[in-house]
């Protein structure tokens, strides 16, 4: 059942406040001295701060208390009614390697499904005083030092026009790998470490083709779609098929005429 148009703006000022409550505990301890964990255990290098932990603890405290029937799945805390009616996904600090560096390019993601489906979602940079919000019922917005402005994908007709971006190409497989150097190839721009703020520029206008690989997590991914989508982009993994409740490979687009050049290419190693 479709949400309420009151229903939904009721919810959005609640996702205002998530985004307020993650912000008032990450930025005390951005570029700052903070306790830092690897999550990975082979060898590898997979941190999380005091930033991330303590921001997630903040929104769920918040949820439980004002909606105690709604469902959670965040990165650091796991699931609690996944199966429920509403269930927000919660990534406190996207781009922790960012964090822990001092670039202000990580966000806090934060998404809100409905019955299984993403209604709302949201890419914070509080750092940069920027809330980039959306649904496709209701457009995307940016919130940027007390200003409010509606958010536009731009036209782009050909992938040699294109501004395209990756967070970093370690986390490509060998047929990946192939996939991002034909399509950088043909590219005007490649960027790289942007994380989920790419996506952010992408439903700004600025930036006009993201892609990510198979080792995407549901908490990287849910966000940023009802955001771009709201401001006239287009998500989908690399088969061009709607993206899976459990993340993986993601490629996101301003103009479908470039997102089309850019399939050619990444149907070749979808997985």
């Amino acid at each position: 059942m479709a949400l309420s148009s009151a229903r939904l703006s009721e919810l959005d000022a609640f996702l205002l406040e998530l985004n307020a409550a993650a912000a008032q505990v990450i930025l005390p301890l951005f570029r700052a001295d903070h306790g830092l964990e690897n999550k990975q255990t082979d060898g590898g290098f997979d941190p999380v701060t005091e930033a991330d932990k303590g921001a997630e603890q903040a929104i769920r405290k918040l949820i439980a208390d004002r909606f105690p029937g709604h469902g959670v799945i965040g990165e650091e805390y796991g699931e609690d009614r996944p199966g429920a009616e509403f269930v927000w996904i919660l990534d406190p600090v996207d781009g922790t390697r960012a964090f822990i560096a001092g670039l202000p390019v990580w966000t806090t993601l934060i998404a809100l499904w409905h019955e299984g489906e993403p209604v709302l979602g949201s890419i914070g940079q509080p750092f940069l005083d920027e809330l980039y919000i959306g649904s496709q019922a209701a457009g995307s917005r940016l919130i940027a030092r007390g200003a409010t402005t509606p958010l536009k994908v731009r036209p782009c007709a050909k992938l040699t026009d294109a501004i395209v971006a990756t967070t970093d190409t370690e986390y490509f497989d060998g047929p990946e790998m192939g996939s991002w150097t034909q399509v950088r190839a043909a590219a005007k721009l490649g960027r790289f470490g942007c994380d989920a703020y790419a996506f952010a520029m992408l439903a700004a206008g600025r930036i006009d083709l993201v892609m990510e690989p198979k080792g995407m997590k549901v908490w990287d991914v849910e966000a940023v779609v009802p955001v771009i989508e709201g401001a006239g982009g287009l998500c989908c993994d690399w088969r061009g098929k709607r993206i899976g409740r459990n993340g993986g490979q993601i490629v996101a687009a301003g103009d479908k005429r470039v997102l089309d050049d850019a399939l050619v290419t990444l149907k070749r190693s979808a997985q």
